[in-house]
């Protein structure tokens, strides 16, 4: 199995950048999509960048084109979401997600195994 672990959440003002790490354990990293997602209380969880298992594709929400910046490095089980020009509206706990040999799919209920446990990002005006 895999397990996934996100860092680098925390607090910043509007306009700043943070960058975001997904730490993953277990084999065959590099087999597996990654993406992240996030979600905010009384919201559905959106879907926010996702990297192909052999890393040559990405996609990204609407809502981030342009500012965020999805990558991965397979020596270090370790998937990035680097984060600019941060508005107060991308306030949300960050999750990493893996799934194995898949597509990238924006419907955080289809195809994606594992999770990590979150990590928050706050943005102030």
């Amino acid at each position: 199995q895999v397990q996934l672990v996100e860092s680098g959440g925390g607090l910043v003002q509007a306009g700043g950048s943070l960058r975001l790490s997904c730490a993953a354990s277990g084999r065959s990293f590099s087999s597996y999509t990654m993406a992240w997602f996030r979600q905010t209380p009384g919201k559905e969880r959106e879907f926010v960048a996702g990297i192909n298992w052999g890393g040559g594709r990405t996609k990204y929400g609407d809502s981030v084109k342009g500012r965020f910046t999805i990558s991965r490095d397979n020596a270090k089980n370790t998937v990035y979401l680097q984060m600019n020009s941060l508005k107060p509206e991308d306030t949300a706990v960050y999750y990493c997600a893996a799934h194995y040999l898949g597509s990238i799919v924006v419907v955080p209920t289809t195809g994606y195994e594992y999770w990590g446990q979150g990590t928050q990002v706050t943005v102030s005006s």
